[in-house]
């Protein structure tokens, strides 16, 4: 199986969006990517929007549930809002939809800082492995990987996307 490409993805992500606000009659949405390449997906989103309003973005690294067994991950950045979160609709991106886990942590995070009107959530790719009953509103594609392999975004430009293979524990 060939990886889409993201660059070919974004407009018809964008396009997407844009029938989801309007049927919603959202008109001003608050953009927040998850830290690292639902960030870079944001941006890249945001120019494909021809938009300039201000990014806000996510670490959720204290909020993930597998903090305790996997530890912190070195790279650990605050996250930045440069923007209300009570009564804001809220356009939320990640790279790579798989468990669900990431999204939990970034809501339970946003919820922290308000109660938002709404939250769209905007995915590059969803592999269809869900553990938990969390869904994209908006995505760019589904693939469904064998049990040992992921999928990596690259970037932050231009976006690619790699595949991996896991390698069993000795």
């Amino acid at each position: 199986m060939t990886l889409p490409n993201p660059a070919e993805l974004l407009p018809q992500m964008a396009r997407a969006l844009n029938a989801h606000l309007a049927a919603r009659g959202i008109a001003t949405p608050r953009f927040i990517g998850i830290r690292t390449g639902g960030v870079w997906v944001a941006q890249a989103l945001l120019a494909e929007l021809g938009s300039d309003e201000p990014l806000g973005t996510l670490d959720v690294s204290f909020y993930r549930d597998d903090f305790t067994q996997n530890g912190l991950h070195p790279q650990v950045r605050p996250s930045e809002l440069p923007f209300e979160i009570e009564g804001q609709h809220l356009i939320l991106i990640d790279d790579v939809l798989m468990s669900g886990r990431t999204v939990r942590a970034a809501m339970n995070e946003l919820f922290d800082y308000g109660r938002p009107a709404s939250v769209t959530l905007v995915s590059l790719l969803d592999l269809n492995a869900r553990e938990l009953p969390i869904r994209p509103d908006v995505v760019g594609a589904t693939l469904s990987l064998a049990a040992d392999e992921r999928v990596k975004l690259l970037g932050p430009a231009p976006l690619a996307l790699e595949r991996q293979v896991l390698t069993p524990a000795s």
